[in-house]
């Protein structure tokens, strides 16, 4: 069923657009839908999405049915024919081999006689999740149709990918790996960076961004050694994660970096506790040092970062994020 064999009409072409343009546009799953219907005739649709940070389904948006079961979307997915149409990447037909029990639980007592089903893979070959389509009439999904389907789910792909976060990214430099977490510490990848394996490895990272959504801050940047005592820089963002990023969010980014200024890791700290201010006795209290080493450190502080007063140094500290990024041990 090899998509590049059919021929589009100038009725087709138009739908196929409107599909693209709903999906990237305000309405969406619904928009592009009742775009297809031009095309292909359907009575009713479901969209599952694939969450890779829990390894299961879940239906999304139905649009036509009677009722959509809770579980329905899992036991599909289980199911032989569709690991199957997965590897071929080809839309299943209600009734194949296999389907039949699934069919007459949840399609057939509703009245539908025609059902379609398609795996959605992003053009960069991610699968997101699954398709139904159902119609009354016996006859609707002949292999034209399901090529059509076939051919714009690429498209419909985008609708069910849970690892897209809704937050304009554009504005990292080059370099940096991201991840994001909601309130619950689920983590997912962020579409259009690189996974950080760093920020993977580091349980406590759920928790910071836990803190840092319940924060009223926007934004966030610190330098953060790693496991294996690597630094990095660090940028937090508020995020809209899941689907349409109804999920209130965060975004975690970083990158390898050499401590700016010639800053040592000591002097780091030092700093990070004037930026929250500490006075020199607190700072020495809290990072087990004397008052005359804390002093010192300063001095080299002022020195490095051409300040020459605590209130100039915090400023220049927030401003370029200098801070250790306190992130909890797990």
């Amino acid at each position: 069923m090899e998509a590049e064999q059919i021929t589009l009409s100038p009725r087709h072409l138009h739908a196929f657009a409107e599909v693209g343009f709903q999906v990237a546009g305000r309405r969406g799953a619904q928009g592009a839908m009742a775009a297809l219907r031009r095309v292909i005739p359907m009575d009713a649709y479901e969209f599952v999405a694939f969450d890779p940070a829990t390894g299961r389904h879940q239906s999304l948006i139905a649009d036509g049915y009677a009722r959509v079961d809770s579980d329905a979307a899992e036991e599909y997915a289980r199911l032989d024919p569709y690991r199957t149409a997965m590897a071929n990447r080809e839309p299943l037909l209600m009734g194949a081999p296999g389907t039949e029990r699934y069919y007459r639980r949840h399609l057939e007592p509703y009245g539908w006689r025609a059902g379609l089903t398609t795996p959605l893979f992003l053009d960069e070959g991610r699968y997101t999740g699954l398709l139904h389509l159902s119609a009354r009439d016996p006859g609707a999904f002949c292999a034209r149709a399901a090529a059509l389907v076939n051919a714009v789910s690429p498209t419909l792909a985008h609708v069910t990918d849970l690892r897209r976060c809704l937050i304009e990214t554009g504005g990292l430099p080059p370099g940096f790996h991201a991840m994001s977490f909601d309130r619950t510490g689920t983590r997912r990848e962020v579409a259009g960076l690189p996974p950080s394996e760093a920020i993977a490895a580091a349980p406590g990272m759920a928790a910071l961004a836990r803190e840092f959504i319940d924060s009223r801050e926007l934004s966030r940047r610190g330098l953060w050694p790693d496991a294996e005592g690597r630094w990095r820089e660090v940028r937090l963002m508020r995020a809209g994660v899941g689907f349409q990023g109804a999920i209130q969010g965060a975004l975690i980014a970083e990158r390898p970096c050499a401590l700016p200024y010639d800053l040592t890791g000591r002097e780091v700290d030092v700093l990070t506790r004037v930026a929250g201010g500490d006075s020199n006795p607190q700072i020495a209290a809290f990072l087990v040092l004397s008052v005359r080493t804390v002093t010192t450190h300063l001095e080299h502080i002022f020195a490095k970062l051409g300040c020459d007063s605590r209130t100039r140094l915090t400023t220049k500290v927030l401003a370029e994020g200098l801070c250790r990024l306190d992130v909890p041990a797990g």
